[in-house]
This record gives C-alpha cells, sequence and structure tokens, in this order.
C-alpha cells in the first residue's frame, strides 16, 4: 500500500508545481494588459493561448469587469490558491495515511 501513497504524494507535488506555475502565468498576462505588448511575439501568444481559456469562461459566466478593470484573473488567482489548499493538502494527507 506505500506504492499507492508514494504515487499519491508524487502526484501531489506534480499538482502543485502545475498550480504554481499556472498562477504565474495568469500574473504574467496580467502584467502584459497594462503594457499593450506585441501581439506577434510569440511569448505573448503562448501566455494567451494559456490564460484565455479560462479568463474567458470566468468573464462569461461572471460579470468581472467594473470600471474597465477586469477581475477575471483574480478570480483565478483565488481558485488556484484554493486547489492548492484544499486538493494538494487533501492528497498529501491522504498519502501519509496509507
Amino acid at each position: 500500500m506505500f506504492v499507492f501513497g508514494n504515487f499519491l504524494a508524487g502526484l501531489a507535488e506534480v499538482l502543485n508545481i502545475v498550480l504554481t506555475v499556472y498562477m504565474w502565468v495568469i500574473i504574467a498576462q496580467a502584467v502584459l494588459s497594462w503594457v499593450n505588448p506585441d501581439p506577434f511575439n510569440p511569448i505573448v501568444r503562448f501566455i494567451n493561448q494559456i490564460t484565455e481559456p479560462v479568463l474567458s469562461q470566468i468573464r462569461r459566466r461572471v460579470p468581472t469587469v467594473f470600471g474597465g478593470i477586469d477581475f477575471s484573473p483574480i478570480i483565478v488567482l483565488l481558485a488556484v490558491i484554493f486547489l492548492q489548499t484544499f486538493l494538494v493538502n487533501s492528497l498529501y494527507e491522504l498519502a501519509g495515511r496509507l
């Protein structure tokens, strides 16, 4: 059973790293939206391709623009922090019990 516990611990660590990287990508996209970067830059295009599907879902479901400020990145960041706190810690706890 310890193998399954180690698998869950590894899964929790990978999930934590993926969520942390995505959080930084969301922050980078928010900063880029302030400076109006070159839309043909491959880094800018990659960041937009990664973040826009999630942000557009939030914008469609929740009115997040107040006074010209888009709050959808904040909602996504809060969701990522919730997943890191709840899901990753739950997986670590479950792995420790096995």
